[in-house]
This record gives structure tokens, C-alpha cells and sequence, in this order.
């Protein structure tokens, strides 16, 4: 019975891991093989140039373009959704009427897709008859219509602003499930003890909340790293480069330049640093699972 239960484990086993091989592990060792080449995508004959690509990327000012964007992006990613789902939490949490409705409503972006979120945004963000530039004209009385999305210096900034409409519904879920764990007994004896909400808010709550703070972190900033599909559908990295990210630059290196080696040798860079900060968030976990166990 043993041998026989043994035998169906690895063959339950062995469809899931052959399938990860093929789709996660091949294509990946294939990235860092390619990333050493000045293959084009097409053509069968390509030469191996060493660490040339990844020395291109020093003199790449697009490249340079690209990491400032993406730094940028991983800040607000860390700011924006965190706060707001913190607050959101807090609000639900404070048995606000009709507090599960919130929570559903706030948690549906979530469920769509980034393709979704991001041409549900290029409508509100229309110039002309956008949701975006139809309330500023209410409100002013004046006409407005701006191009949120055409415009440099905005364009990277409205789409930072649909992607974290988007990821905060999951910041929000991950604090109410940190909120739970706090005793209440605690909260109440800061109240006996005549603490204002905010004060047990800041001095009790958010210290109790830091195992929950470093995973919406840590996924908040994974996510932004992936950001790739909210910026194809809403600005595709324009105008002039201006939303361009890693992922995006990497894409059109590899498939508008057909330089796949070099876009290889990108997308290594951009794995290398996903790497760097999990490495830090399993480090900050284990910090924090020693301090609070």
C-alpha cells in the first residue's frame, strides 16, 4: 500500500512540475542564455557576444529612462496603495454602516484584469468627454479638456494612479486580516486610558500591523515590477517615452527592435532585481516573525 501510495504522489506530482519546467524554468534559463547572444527572434544564425549587451545598457539612455520610471513607479506602489488600503481598513474596520458593501466594492478591481483597469482608465482620462476632465469642468465652470495620457508629464503619473486603484482592494483584505489579529482588550485599555483614535492608531495599531505591512509591501512592489499590461493598453510607454518602465522597454527591444538578445539581457536585469528585494522582504519577514513571536 506504501509503494503503491508513493507511486501515485509522484505521478500527481509529475504533470504540475513538468508543466512549471516547461513554462517558468525553461523559458527563464533561455532568457540568460539568449541575453548572451545577438539573436533577433527570427533568424536560426546568431553569435554569442558575450557580456556586450549587458554592457550596452550602461550607455542605453532610453535604459536610464526606463530604471528612473520604474523607481518611481516602486515608490508610489510602496505609498499609494499601502496608505489607502491601510485607511479603507481602518474605516471598515470602524463597523462603518454598510462596511462589507464597501469592502466588496473596494476589493472588485482586484478581480479585473490590468487590461480592463487600464481602458476602463483611458476613458475616464478622455480628453474630450473623459469622467476625468467632465467633473474639473463642473466644478470650475470652465472648459477643460487634457490629454492626461499624451502629455509627459502626466502620462506616467495617471497610469501609476488607475494601477494603484487597482491594488489597493488587496491591501485593504491583507490589513482587515491584520486587524483581527490585534486583541481588543489592548485598544480598549488605550481608550480607559484616554488615547485619542489617532494616537491608538499611531501608537498601538500600526506597530501590531507591521507583519501585515511588510506583505502588502512586498507584493505591492513584485506587482509594480510586473507592470507591464496597464501601460501596453493605456499608453504603451509614451508619448516620447515618458511611462516607459523595465518591462516595457524590454518589450520593445525584443519584440518592435527585434533585438531579443539585448531585451534577454534587460529582462535579467529586472530579474536580478525582483530577486534583491524578495531576498530583502523574507529577511524584513523574519525580522518581524522574531519580534513579534
Amino acid at each position: 500500500m506504501e509503494r503503491e501510495n508513493r507511486f501515485w504522489q509522484v505521478i500527481l506530482l509529475a504533470l504540475p512540475l513538468a508543466i512549471f519546467i516547461t513554462f517558468v524554468i525553461w523559458p527563464l534559463a533561455n532568457s540568460f542564455y539568449y541575453s548572451f547572444t545577438n539573436w533577433n527572434g527570427f533568424n536560426p544564425d546568431y553569435d554569442y557576444v558575450g557580456f556586450d549587451n549587458f554592457l550596452k545598457i550602461h550607455t542605453d539612455q532610453l535604459f536610464l529612462n526606463a530604471a528612473i520610471n520604474t523607481a518611481l513607479w516602486i515608490v508610489a506602489a510602496i505609498v499609494v496603495p499601502t496608505a489607502c488600503g491601510l485607511s479603507l481598513a481602518l474605516l471598515i474596520d470602524s463597523r462603518i454602516p454598510g462596511g462589507s458593501v464597501f469592502k466588496s466594492i473596494f476589493y472588485l478591481p482586484i478581480c479585473l484584469s490590468a487590461v480592463v483597469v487600464g481602458q476602463i482608465w483611458v476613458w475616464i482620462y478622455q480628453p474630450d468627454w473623459g469622467l476625468l476632465n467632465t467633473v474639473v469642468e463642473a466644478v470650475s465652470g470652465e472648459q477643460f479638456n487634457y490629454a492626461w495620457l499624451a502629455k509627459p508629464d502626466s502620462a506616467l503619473w495617471s497610469v501609476i494612479v488607475a494601477w494603484s486603484w487597482q491594488q489597493t482592494g488587496l491591501s485593504m483584505v491583507i490589513f482587515l486580516a491584520g486587524l483581527t489579529t490585534i486583541p481588543e482588550d489592548l485598544v480598549e485599555v488605550c481608550e480607559i486610558e484616554g488615547a485619542r483614535a489617532l494616537q491608538r492608531i499611531r501608537l498601538v495599531v500600526i506597530p501590531l500591523l507591521a507583519p501585515a505591512t511588510v506583505v502588502v509591501i512586498a507584493l505591492n512592489v513584485i506587482n509594480s515590477l510586473k507592470g507591464f499590461d496597464i501601460l501596453y493598453t493605456m499608453t504603451g510607454g509614451g508619448p516620447f517615452n515618458s511611462s516607459d518602465t523595465l518591462a516595457m522597454h524590454m518589450y520593445n527591444e525584443s519584440f518592435k527592435k527585434y533585438l531579443m538578445g539585448y531585451g534577454s539581457a534587460i529582462s535579467v536585469v529586472l530579474f536580478l532585481i525582483a530577486l534583491i528585494i524578495i531576498r530583502l522582504y523574507f529577511r524584513q519577514l523574519r525580522k518581524v516573525d522574531a519580534l513579534h513571536g
